[in-house]
Formats: structure tokens, C-alpha cells, sequence
């Protein structure tokens, strides 16, 4: 997991570290159950929402809270 009070490169470097992280340590990854956990939240606001599907629900709160564990702040 990267450190969030240094994240030590560009964007890009730290989301593909923290994405193969996650897909090599599955569900034992500190960042996967959160990121799930906020994917099914958006999913669930998606069937409020009429202009919204699911699918993009579920890939915009998975999306923020990757984004969010990549960088903090």
C-alpha cells in the first residue's frame, strides 16, 4: 500500500502500483474491501438516481474511492 502522508510519484505510477497490489493480494489488500464496499454504495445510488445505471454508479464510487486511496488528500 503506499504511504498516503508521501505518495512518492505522479499519479499514474502510484494508482498502477496500488492496482497490482490489489490484484495480487485480492482481498487481503488493505485497499480492496473499500474500494468494493464504495463500488456497491454507488451502485445502490444509481437504482435512486433514474439518470444514472448501474454500472456507472458502481464504477464511479469504485473509481472515487480508489482515487481517494491513492491519494488522500
Amino acid at each position: 500500500m503506499i504511504d498516503p502522508n508521501a505518495p512518492k510519484g505522479d499519479f499514474l505510477t502510484d494508482a498502477r502500483q496500488e492496482l497490482a497490489g490489489m490484484l495480487q493480494d485480492g482481498l487481503s489488500h488493505p485497499s480492496t474491501k473499500p474500494v468494493l464496499a464504495w463500488g456497491a454504495i454507488g451502485a445502490v445510488a444509481a437504482v435512486v438516481l433514474p439518470f444514472v445505471t448501474i454500472p456507472v454508479g458502481l464504477a464511479a464510487g469504485a473509481g472515487y474511492q480508489f482515487y481517494k486511496r491513492v491519494r488522500p488528500d
